[in-house]
């Protein structure tokens, strides 16, 4: 019998992208869904795309970055479904900025959407997921929680935030019936480019620079990359690596630990020669 069938997934940033694909996914493998998101519109269209299924489905307008928001969303969860099985961290934001460009407050601003709206999840979840006979958690990085690219500050930091928050947990978890899974996806076709920000003294146009060369090289789908997601979350990988991109970049950085964007940087103008 599958994990899903009759659980409670919570998932937040499920208003759009990966969060939105892994509630219709959910939803078809007949998981209940406690929907989160700061986006209603964008929540809305979630809850209406879900196959039509006997399982509830709640959704929660909660900003993530707010720790009294996260504690109540929690009690409204178990208050209507009781129990939870599985909790997917999703939310996140991307900001473009070195670290000089970006002010103490784009950093603060990241950091509590990305890093602390992952650990106030956990904290508040945790609880409940402790009293199931199998419950899992699943905390999204990114490909830059594996290597830490130039012109992305904020974000690499929250998302090696992520990975260390994550692995401690995994190994703190071991031997109990909670499973723990990091996920670091490679570049997705999402909005989450087009609806970045950029950093207090980065130049504008930074971001229009980006958008066209992250959608150039997103070539997996939010709903293959969900896929991916809960076959790992199924077979207990502790490591989801999501897209081809993301694995080359993570076997360039096992190999070379210490030189990887030098290697990198090397073999661009290669292909570009």
């Amino acid at each position: 019998m599958s994990f899903f069938r009759g659980g409670v997934a919570v998932v937040t940033g499920a208003g759009s992208g990966i969060g939105r694909a892994l509630a219709q996914q959910l939803a078809a493998k007949g998981s209940a869904l406690a929907l989160a998101d700061i986006d209603q519109e964008g929540l809305a269209g979630t809850a209406d795309s879900l196959p039509k299924k006997k399982a509830e489905v709640t959704t929660h307008i909660v900003d993530v970055s707010d720790e009294a928001a996260v504690s109540a969303f929690a009690r409204e969860v178990v208050e209507r479904h009781d129990r939870v099985t599985l909790l997917i961290n999703n939310a996140g934001v991307v900001l473009y900025g070195t670290s000089e460009e970006i002010s103490l407050d784009d950093l603060r601003w990241v950091m509590g959407i990305n890093f602390w709206g992952v650990v106030y999840g956990t904290k508040y979840f945790l609880p409940v997921l402790k009293q199931q006979k199998k419950a899992h958690i699943v905390n999204v990085s990114s490909v830059v929680g594996l290597i830490a690219p130039p012109g992305q500050c904020a974000y690499t930091t929250s998302k090696f935030a992520v990975r260390g928050f994550t692995e401690c947990l995994r190994h703190e978890l071991e031997g109990t019936a909670i499973g723990v899974s990091c996920v670091h996806p490679g570049a997705i076709r999402t909005a989450i480019a087009r609806r970045s920000r950029v950093g207090a003294g980065t130049p504008p146009e930074r971001k229009e620079q980006a958008i066209p060369r992250f959608e150039n090289s997103a070539k997996t789908s939010a709903e293959a990359a969900a896929q991916t997601i809960l076959r790992g979350v199924e077979r207990r990988e502790p490591r989801i690596i999501v897209g081809a991109d993301a694995r080359r970049l993570d076997a360039v950085q096992r190999k070379n630990p210490a030189t990887y964007w030098k290697v990198l940087t090397h073999n661009a103008r290669r292909a570009k020669s």
